[in-house]
């Protein structure tokens, strides 16, 4: 497997430590990993944490979306009150995008059932995220849209599912990016793997596609600052119950947080692991979490890229390519980590590892402590 570094805040320049991982990272944080628990064999010297003691958990440096007090009244734009009176209909939904779509995937986030991105669009992330949502009220669909769904997310939560934001000068400070790039050496010239430009940074605020976002604003420019945009209204950044246990389901691929009753805390659709590179099984453990995590780019131990550039850093940043947030197990070489293309959740294989959304990486990477234990199930079906 591939080697990661924890590096202490303390000894950032003096020194680092190098890690095994799926992804092979370095994060620049003062986190560092976290002694062993449950299950977990005891790590390898060269993995053990040197240095300054470093705290188990901390928010994720990543920019929490404002919300307004459920009060608030929606936003009076006409597409805005369109989406809010949208309701059931036996008439099939097509594969564009739809003002009930956008309103159910609102209300599954902020339920803590996630379809991952929030585009208004039919597919898997959605049935998943609604099955288990219908399976935790007792109800029937399995998965599909109908009236009894709808009238159970809108009686649990009646605010608004849109508002108007308005773009701020911090919104727009960046520095911007422009095209990230997709080349390795090209990434670790850079000093921070930022957003491309401010309508990536405002959808990912707002756990949505780039794609909605433009539709929902097709007149305006996301580079002024005062511009007043009409977003929908995502879950808070922070888990309302603690996270005892989580549960990675290899095969449904999907990662499920429990509270110390067994009941489902938050849901996230997630990438998890291929054939190539399967996820681990068994009971593990979160072992720590980095926020802004480097990345190394190894070929000795990786099987993609170009191979003949040696050992590469990229720096952090929310395209780095395990995202804004790092929560290592104590299965060495394993975490659950953020992912700079929330479209491809639950879509495509990663390389041993559990992704997730940026948004719902750091959402988890609150919840979670050192020791929450941590359950792979399933068998991988991804290629």
């Amino acid at each position: 497997m591939h080697r990661r570094q924890v590096i202490p805040l303390a000894i950032l320049v003096a020194s680092s430590l190098s890690m095994g991982a799926c992804d092979d990272f370095a994060p620049s944080s003062n986190h560092a990993a976290a002694a062993p628990a449950g299950t977990a064999p005891t790590p390898s010297p060269a993995a053990a944490p040197t240095g300054q003691a470093m705290a188990d958990s901390a928010p994720p440096a990543v920019s929490a979306p404002p919300l307004d007090p459920p009060t608030v009244a929606a936003s009076t734009n006409s597409r805005a009150q369109s989406i809010e009176a949208a309701s059931f209909s036996q008439a099939p939904i097509g594969k564009g995008a739809s003002d009930l779509m956008i309103k159910v995937e609102v209300l599954l986030d902020r339920a803590r059932f996630s379809p991952g991105v929030i585009d208004g669009r039919p597919g898997g992330n959605v049935t998943h995220a609604l099955a288990a949502f219908e399976a935790a009220r007792g109800l029937a669909g399995h998965g599909a849209l109908d009236g009894a769904v709808i009238d159970a997310l809108t009686k649990a939560d009646g605010g608004p599912v849109t508002q108007d934001y308005v773009i701020t000068a911090d919104d727009e400070k960046g520095p911007f990016l422009g095209v990230v790039p997709k080349d390795m050496v090209a990434l670790s010239k850079l000093k921070a793997v930022s957003y491309a430009d401010p309508v990536q940074e405002l959808a990912e605020k707002f756990h949505m596609s780039q794609g909605l976002l433009r539709a929902l604003n097709p007149n305006a420019d996301f580079t002024v600052a005062g511009t007043s945009i009409l977003v929908v209204r995502p879950a808070s950044p922070t888990l309302p119950t603690a996270v005892a246990r989580l549960e990675v389901d290899k095969a449904a691929n999907q990662v499920r947080a429990f509270d110390a009753g067994g009941k489902i805390v938050a849901l996230y659709p997630a990438t998890v692991g291929s054939t190539e590179r399967p996820a681990p099984t068994g009971a593990w453990a979160v072992k720590a979490v980095a926020p802004n995590p480097d990345y190394t780019y190894d070929p000795k131990r990786l099987t993609f890229g170009d191979t003949s550039k040696g050992v590469l850093t990229i720096p952090p940043g929310p395209n780095n390519p395990v995202g804004s947030t790092w929560i290592a197990l104590t299965k060495e070489t394993y975490g659950i980590h953020g992912s700079p293309d929330p479209n491809l959740i639950g879509k495509t294989a990663s390389h041993g590892c559990v992704r997730l959304t940026n948004w719902d990486a750091a959402t988890l990477g609150r919840a979670v402590k050192k020791g929450t234990p941590v359950v792979f199930v399933g068998e991988t079906t991804k290629t």
